[in-house]
């Protein structure tokens, strides 16, 4: 699911959640000055029962206020429409993936179009996942955000670097060339949340430290300002999934380019609700 979250007079903050059952992300986000939430992003995952239990949790769950928070939750497309039955008001549903154009002949693809009707406002595009196993280009991922915005749906775009593109000290390389050729097809970034997830801290216990998180961060805002606009780097959301828990989000919420997270295993334990609420961390600063 996704918070989001207000920061005044400073840039304001958004998070972002997701949640799964066995594997599972969220992330939390810090909204710059031109925005007013934090996203959050929750990836759930499971059978019908297992899918409604998770609801059940959330729907009980105390937060901050929605001007302060944002929780976007993301079921797979067969219970999109259940999960947006039973989801209490205040939370929104995103996709997890959606088709690179209209319609047509792919057998198995969802069309932003479909999610356009069922009111779905979310979709995420660019999961490391699909980078990886199903060899999703930076073109194809970029022509995805592209026409999901063209369709009037809110963007989660996820771009990250493996565990040898890190070691060979190519992290900035890869991240910025993820980001360029999702600039080199939209021109508005008011709908779009960059999540910057470390393919390498993906559900293996590892995480980046927050030194190692902010230096990313600060890096792709310095490639908006410089590719896109003062204004586009100040309002765009950079949100951090990796491994993020109950014990290190605070620590990262506090970084000044972390705008929130895209949470993993942590999202479906009680721990998750101090991640939540660690999106007032930068409120409170």
């Amino acid at each position: 699911m996704t918070l989001n979250f207000n920061r005044a007079p400073n840039p304001v903050e958004k998070s972002a959640l997701e949640i799964g059952s066995k594997s599972s992300s969220s992330y939390i986000s810090a909204n710059r000055p031109l925005l007013e939430q934090e996203v959050e992003t929750a990836i759930l995952n499971g059978t019908t029962d297992e899918v409604k239990k998770i609801v059940t949790f959330l729907n009980e769950v105390e937060v901050p206020s929605e001007d302060i928070v944002e929780v976007v939750v993301s079921p797979p497309f067969v219970f999109l429409p259940v999960v947006k039955s039973l989801l209490r008001s205040d939370f929104h549903v995103a996709a997890q993936n959606c088709w690179v154009r209209k319609g047509g002949a792919f057998t198995g693809e969802i069309s932003a179009e479909m999610l356009v009707n069922l009111s779905i406002p979310w979709v995420i595009l660019g999961h490391s996942e699909r980078r990886l196993i199903l060899n999703e280009s930076n073109e194809f991922v970029s022509d995805k955000v592209a026409y999901a915005l063209s369709q009037g749906i809110k963007v989660i775009a996820c771009v990250g670097e493996t565990l040898e593109q890190r070691e060979s000290g190519s992290t900035l390389a890869v991240v910025a060339a993820q980001t360029k050729a999702i600039a080199e097809k939209v021109s508005n970034w008011a709908n779009i949340v960059l999540a910057y997830e470390p393919v390498w801290a993906i559900g293996t216990g590892k995480v980046a430290t927050p030194a190692q998180a902010q230096e990313v961060h600060a890096e792709l805002r310095k490639w908006l300002h410089d590719n896109a606009g003062a204004e586009v780097a100040a309002s765009t959301r950079i949100i951090y999934g990796g491994s993020v828990n109950g014990a290190n989000c605070k620590e990262l919420a506090a970084q000044p380019d972390v705008d929130g997270f895209l949470v993993g295993g942590a999202s479906l334990k009680p721990e998750f609700v101090d991640i939540i609420k660690s999106a007032t961390v930068k409120k409170n600063n």
